[in-house]
């Protein structure tokens, strides 16, 4: 079941139908003519919200969503998101709110069948409220009307919203953030995967709105990293620095990453980081193993002299630190000859769930193959952790 994600328009489309919504917004794409696109957005809002439209993660963080634009400042929108790198676009009214009213609410289709997932502490930083998101599996003695009140979302839109995501071949569906009050239920922001075996199966969707941002410029790893993440609800991201760099980084949260990076260039280590990237979102074993694995790929085929690898992060409110150790730790496993032939050391500081059993893992694993550098629990501020790495390549 390959799972490809939709624009958002297509996804919004289809969303806004089933909740019997009228739906404002346009697609805009930059390798046709932009002027005659940008004509048919009509000009009776205050402002707009201009987006790339690429299925890219974090787009509020990474500057790709332009907010109060005005109806003739569009072309200039486009323009300066085009100038990124980027051609498909997304245009809506937009929708003024206070912050904390934005809701979250997610449909995931799993082995063991559909579940829903809902807080009202939505937005881009959900992932910080984690423990207020509630999940409720879609059975035949759900309670659609308490499930209504909690979500703000009728029982009868509910409903349609599963039936919706079932007809559509859906995989994975999630609104964040909506709102639900007085102005009604309004869908600010959508992500849709489907499965791409029913495209033979529907006519709400075709290849035509699948979204992979470009990568002919990416490396062999950074393209199997680009299709992980385009894969998968998880988050994974990165970017080649120096590609015979010294230090690689395999790093867990947005976060941590900055401080680590931030740590490594403010010891004049800069020219030596080899990565920039980061996993994060709970992601699978599976999934973890293959991340893993594009990074080590990277750090043999470096000229090198001294190489050193940092795995890091913060505390994980809800990343099962055993269930990713072990597929960092099948990684190492697959390619620990080459990696001890180049004299490789490791240096680790993690925590969050199951740290102790992650940890210990992964330090068992360094040891019997000479190549620990050290392993730390949250007890060790990130920063000293970082130095200590550092220290590997000092002599150098």
């Amino acid at each position: 079941m390959p799972r490809q994600k939709l624009s958002e328009y297509r996804s919004k489309v289809i969303i806004s139908e089933a909740l019997e919504l009228t739906y404002n917004g346009w697609s805009i794409d930059a390798s046709k003519d932009v002027s005659s696109q940008l004509s048919k957005v009509h000009s009776d809002a205050s402002e707009y919200v201009v987006k790339v439209d690429e299925g890219v993660k974090g787009r509020f963080k990474k500057g790709l969503v332009l907010l109060n634009v005005a109806h003739g400042e569009l072309s200039e929108a486009v323009a300066s998101l085009t100038a990124k790198g980027y051609s498909k676009f997304i245009i809506e009214p937009q929708v003024g709110h206070d912050q904390s009213s934005e809701r979250y609410i997610s449909l995931i289709s799993e082995r063991t069948g559909l579940s829903i997932k809902y807080t009202a502490s939505g937005g881009v930083d959900v992932e910080s409220h984690v423990d207020s998101i509630q999940t409720v599996e879609v059975k035949s003695d759900i309670n659609w009307d308490n499930l209504a009140t909690e979500t703000g979302i009728s029982s009868k839109h509910l409903q349609r919203l599963v039936e919706a995501f079932n007809d559509n071949y859906f995989v994975f569906l999630e609104i964040n953030p909506y709102l639900a009050g007085e102005s009604g239920l309004q869908v600010l922001d959508a992500a849709v995967e489907v499965d791409d075996a029913g495209e033979f199966f529907v006519d709400s969707w075709n290849d035509t709105d699948f979204r992979r941002h470009a990568s002919q410029d990416l490396t062999e790893e950074e393209l199997t990293v680009h299709e992980l993440n385009a894969n998968s609800p998880a988050s994974f991201n990165l970017s080649v620095l120096e590609p015979n760099g010294s230090i690689f980084l395999l790093l867990s949260g947005g976060g941590a990453s900055v401080v680590v990076a931030d740590e490594i260039y403010n010891q004049g280590y800069g020219k030596q980081l080899a990565n920039y990237g980061e996993y994060s979102g709970n992601p699978n074993t599976e999934e973890t193993y293959v991340y893993t694995k594009a990074v080590l790929q990277l750090l043999i085929k470096s000229t090198a002299e001294r190489k050193v690898v940092f795995i890091g992060g913060a505390v994980a409110n809800f990343t099962d630190i055993a269930k990713t150790f072990a597929g960092v730790i099948h990684a190492i496993d697959d390619v620990a000859d080459q990696l001890i032939a180049q004299h490789v050391k490791f240096y680790v500081r993690r925590g969050g769930p199951n740290q102790e059993e992650g940890l210990g893992q992964i330090e068992a694993l360094l040891t019997r193959h000479g190549l620990l550098g050290a392993v730390h629990s949250p007890a060790t501020p990130l920063t000293v952790a970082v130095n200590e790495a550092l220290q590997e390549v000092a002599n150098v």
